[in-house]
């Protein structure tokens, strides 16, 4: 403000005014002093009172929109997500509208703290330069305050770091990575259990339980299944054992009886799979036409036991597969009810679309504790208050100022007729198989 004020000053002290019968004309940014007389004196008192108003009213603006949090007023608060309603990975877009419906049914309740939510969803077709777009629409355009959610390790490396340099808190990346917590970034908060830890999981499982010894892994060529590899390479590595084969695929492979033939003469009596749904669906059905059927086991994000059961026309019938939420859990049939009120003509409505509830719980929990006074950093505090939670779909939620991880845990799950569920075992997590 002083140096706003210091060229009105350096006017002012013009010397050499007198009473002149020719009075000088200064012109000061457009204003014109008249020096000498009482038409000087008025014209000034005028100048000077209209450029006070005009630098403090810029000041007033200035401090106003240092005030103003991107995506935040008194009553909303804008969240976006991204996720692939068309695609190779169209099936997975149900957690994007999960959480849709998770948002509307907290609104229908009043809200967080006087806000409403409101909530923009846009498709990524699971491309990452369409991510890279959306991102940018979601902070330059819209001025969203948060992310949630969004499937796709590839999707989500794209604008990691754009997000983070954004001051974006970003709640419940719908993978399982290490690449959001190592390094550990300040606005960013993980609820996936690491790839890592669940393969290892799902491989001890294969062996020591089932005793199964020639394992195969079938995984996507990426950093989600590259991950969910060195998971299972680090416990066969701990019992001296090496996999019986390691086969990828490309997103955008369909005929997969290369594939399918690799495994069958590996040997292999389990096969743990590390892919898109589509994916697991074909390797099904080429390696049963091929009369190879090996126990098969599967990640967490192929845990839609009802759907891939259906996709796979029976053929999910007696996968093993990792899990992190009770369909059967009162929350879970809570979540149903809001459903029907909010999205009555959604198709799938199981593991995928409650992941969508899932993944935000702790969001919505993180701003509750953050009070009126929401800012990106008082949100992270709120976030870093939560300590093993259990209010939610998911199991013991704890997350610090140094360690943004928030659980660890899986159970596993076993795919019965009409692709009923049971359950095999109870919370599982990697300190357990050190």
């Amino acid at each position: 403000m002083r140096e706003a004020f210091r060229p009105l000053r350096t006017a002012l002290r013009t010397e050499g005014v007198t009473h002149s019968e020719n009075p000088v004309i200064v012109d000061y940014n457009g204003y014109s002093f008249q020096e000498g007389g009482q038409e000087m004196r008025k014209s000034l008192v005028m100048s000077v009172s209209m450029i006070c108003l005009a630098l403090l009213a810029g000041s007033f603006s200035s401090v106003a929109a240092a005030d103003k949090i991107r995506g935040v007023t008194d009553t909303e608060v804008i969240i976006g997500q991204w996720g692939p309603q068309t695609g190779p990975a169209a099936l997975w877009g149900a957690v994007a509208r999960g959480t849709g419906v998770y948002f509307d049914m907290i609104n229908d309740e009043g809200g967080i703290n006087g806000r409403k939510i409101k909530y923009v969803l846009r498709d990524d077709a699971y491309q990452p330069a369409k991510t890279k777009a959306i991102a940018k629409e979601f902070v330059e355009d819209i001025g969203v305050f948060g992310v949630a959610g969004g499937v796709g390790t590839s999707s989500g490396m794209a604008v990691r770091d754009y997000l983070m340099e954004n001051k974006v808190p970003w709640v419940g990346p719908t993978t399982g990575t290490r690449h959001w917590t190592q390094p550990f970034q300040k606005y960013l908060f993980a609820l996936y259990v690491p790839y890592v830890d669940e393969a290892y999981l799902l491989t001890q499982y294969a062996v020591e339980k089932l005793n199964k010894k020639k394992i195969g892994f079938f995984y996507q060529n990426d950093d989600y299944g590259k991950e969910g590899l060195e998971g299972a390479k680090k416990y066969m590595d701990k019992i001296g054992l090496k996999l019986a084969a390691e086969v990828p695929v490309e997103v955008a492979d369909t005929d997969l009886k290369s594939h399918a033939l690799k495994l069958k003469e590996s040997g292999a009596d389990a096969v743990i799979m590390w892919v898109l749904p589509k994916h697991a669906a074909i390797i099904l059905g080429q390696a049963k036409a091929s009369g190879f059927e090996p126990q098969w086991i599967a990640c967490s994000t192929l845990s839609d036991a009802s759907l891939m059961h259906k996709v796979t026309k029976g053929l999910w019938e007696g996968v093993i597969y990792a899990n992190f939420l009770d369909m059967e859990s009162p929350r879970a049939k809570k979540y149903l009810e809001a459903q029907k009120k909010f999205a009555p003509n959604e198709q799938n409505t199981g593991v995928f679309f409650m992941a969508g509830f899932m993944f935000v719980e702790p969001m919505v929990e993180g701003l509750r504790r953050a009070g009126k006074d929401l800012t990106p950093d008082t949100f992270v505090k709120a976030m870093e208050s939560i300590k093993n939670w259990n209010d939610w779909l998911g199991h013991d939620c704890t997350f610090t100022s140094e360690d943004h991880q928030g659980t660890r845990s899986i159970f596993l799950s076993k795919c019965g007729p009409e692709g009923k569920v049971e359950k095999i075992s109870d919370w599982l997590s990697y300190k357990e198989g050190k």
